[in-house]
């Protein structure tokens, strides 16, 4: 009994690595990034908000060593996830550079200040909310 439970188990895990040697991988089509500003990369550039990430020290590791918009000193999560499956760093949706292949990569929808409720980071003036992000529909009561 014991042999044969050892002889399945065997079998599985041949199996699980032939198919993750011999199976083609699905790649990443596009990658998308909702949040906060941990992982905001730059919308906040484009609102009148006092929540802003545009001027020294930030930026001062980024490979450009200019404040981009980030809330940090240099690449966030989305900037390193974004490499590692191989494409360019997503780009913030209110951008006007967001088009054609741009685009097709995904998009950054983070916003330093949002949140779940309305008066959310009411004190930075402006800052998305997740009613501008994601309308309700109107037969939802």
């Amino acid at each position: 009994m014991e042999n044969s439970s050892a002889f399945v188990a065997f079998m599985v895990i041949s199996v699980v690595i032939v198919l993750g040697i011999f199976a083609p991988q699905a790649e990443a089509r596009a990658f998308f990034v909702f949040g906060d500003s941990l992982v905001d990369s730059g919308n906040n550039n484009y609102l009148l908000t006092t929540a802003r990430a545009d001027a020294y020290p930030y930026g001062i590791d980024y490979p450009t060593h200019r404040a981009t918009g980030r809330f940090s000193n240099g690449l966030n999560i989305p900037d390193i996830i974004s490499q590692s499956i191989g494409e360019e760093p997503t780009m913030p949706y209110l951008s006007p550079e967001l088009t054609g292949r741009r685009l097709l990569v995904g998009a950054n929808f983070a916003s330093a200040g949002i949140g779940v409720l309305n008066d959310t980071g009411i004190q930075f003036v402006r800052s998305l909310t997740f009613q501008i992000l994601i309308p309700t529909p109107p037969n939802l009561i």
